[in-house]
């Protein structure tokens, strides 16, 4: 049976919902898996919030004395490849169609295979898990010719879990042909189903968008999506994709998504960057979730999303970093914090609890996973805790808040993901990180000297 594991002593606990004080949290097999004697690989849950709760012998005790405990943070949208070609010269303060030339290139000349898939995946994951995040959606849009693809993406299913993170794989594409894109995504349902029996896998679909692929492939893995349940993530309204949806096709690019079946429930599109009044109203009608990359966008130049017009409207808004070869970073609280300071310039600021929400629950209803994001009972055991006896800390009113407005580049003490402890003390549990990283810089060098 998995252990149970009581998080006792929190100075506040923030479940998505609610701030609680003087509480403990209880985390375990599902009472009608315990009750089945189910083994270890049972999902482990919420099971119990209050104050001083019982600990029975042999119960794991995890003392988050001074702490603050929320739930794991949830990477709506990431290119984990790019960890491998972060701060490349010619990427940083350009437009986007150059950067897409640059990043281009630096994929053939890596050459892009399962080997770097895995060693990239492994350092962004490691960094995630070190940075709160204990579910990444990993958007991965480039699939070489000749390249062995379900090869690579097991190496991203095996670097995800050897660290003990969550990964939803989505099988994107950028410019494939529709009918390739199609029966790869039915190959990755074969060999890993839609998602798996302990919940730290699962699968979706999505092109890049309307710059890159056109109505028949966005109609094919809609077709695949609806016939196994799959979530579709697509991208629309950063630069290029406006001008190529006006060049192309004399429209705006959600006008596009809505005729091609891809603005409504079961969508999340990411970036919506000055999107109009018009067209939140539009994507909120729909019920389509969205995904605000401000570490992105923002630094780079090309646009910024209303996220509180969104959520005004009632649209489910979530939080990604995007790629390391536009944002360099995959720290997603990091990214909470510029969402709440750059939100006043797109008309309405959010709250703290707003941002911590889109990076939580938001990204988790994006990504069809509503055990995620929480920790409310019957919520999937996956926290973070945070410190807050730093010179940071001192003086803080709502420590909650604080984790975004008073410590730029926090990182959490301890992670636990599924009800077991993946970081201890900010180091990985299962993996050094250095080594992890020497492995990627030792693989990227090699590759250099090769092409040299």
């Amino acid at each position: 049976m998995t252990p149970e594991l009581v998080i006792r002593g929190a100075a506040a606990v923030w479940t998505g919902q609610r701030t609680l004080t003087g509480v403990d949290v209880r985390c375990g097999p599902a009472e009608t898996e315990r009750a089945l004697g189910i083994a270890a690989a049972a999902p482990v849950e919420v099971l119990e919030i209050g104050p001083a709760l019982e600990v029975a012998p042999g119960v794991e005790v995890l003392d988050a004395t001074g702490c603050a405990v929320v739930p794991g943070l949830v990477n709506a949208h990431h290119h984990l490849l790019q960890s491998a070609f972060r701060t490349l010269p010619g990427t940083r303060h350009v437009p986007m169609r150059v950067w897409l030339g640059v990043m281009a290139g630096a994929y053939a000349a890596a050459r892009v295979d399962a080997e770097l898939c895995g060693a990239a995946a492994a350092v962004g994951v490691a960094e995630g898990l070190l940075c709160g995040v204990t579910t990444v959606a990993d958007h991965h849009l480039t699939w070489p010719a000749g390249a062995d693809h379900l090869a690579m993406a097991e190496a991203v299913v095996a670097a995800t879990r050897g660290l003990g993170g969550r990964l939803v794989l989505v099988r994107g594409t950028a410019g494939d042909e529709p009918d390739v894109a199609a029966a790869a995504a039915e190959e990755l349902v074969a060999r890993f189903g839609p998602r798996s029996g302990d919940g730290l896998l699962a699968l979706a679909v999505g092109p890049a968008g309307v710059h890159s692929d056109g109505p028949q492939t966005f109609a094919a893995l809609r077709e695949v999506a609806l016939r196994h349940g799959l979530p579709r993530r697509t991208q629309a309204n950063e630069e290029v994709d406006v001008a190529v949806a006006a060049e192309r096709y004399g429209r705006r690019p959600l006008e596009l998504l809505e005729e091609w079946g891809w603005l409504e429930a079961g969508v999340t599109v990411a970036h919506l960057c000055g999107v109009t009044a018009d067209e939140i109203a539009r994507v909120a009608a729909t019920g389509a979730c969205a995904t605000h990359a401000p570490g992105c966008d923002l630094p780079m130049g090309w646009g910024l999303a209303p996220a509180g017009a969104l959520l005004d409207a009632g649209v489910a808004v979530g939080l990604g970093t995007s790629g390391g070869g536009s944002n360099d970073a995959g720290h997603l609280l990091a990214d909470a914090r510029l969402a709440l300071q750059a939100s006043p310039l797109s008309g309405r600021p959010l709250t703290a609890i707003e941002a911590l929400a889109m990076a939580t629950r938001g990204s988790a209803r994006g990504l069809g996973r509503p055990e995620l994001g929480h920790l409310e009972p019957g919520a999937a055991a996956d926290l973070a805790v945070y410190d807050l006896g730093s010179a940071a800390d001192a003086g803080v009113a709502d420590p909650v808040a604080g984790l975004l407005w008073a410590n730029p580049g926090r990182r959490p003490r301890d992670i636990v993901v599924a009800g077991r402890a993946v970081v201890r003390e900010g180091r990985l549990c299962h993996a050094e990180e250095r080594e992890l990283a020497g492995a990627l810089r030792r693989l990227l060098e090699t590759r250099k000297a090769v092409t040299a």
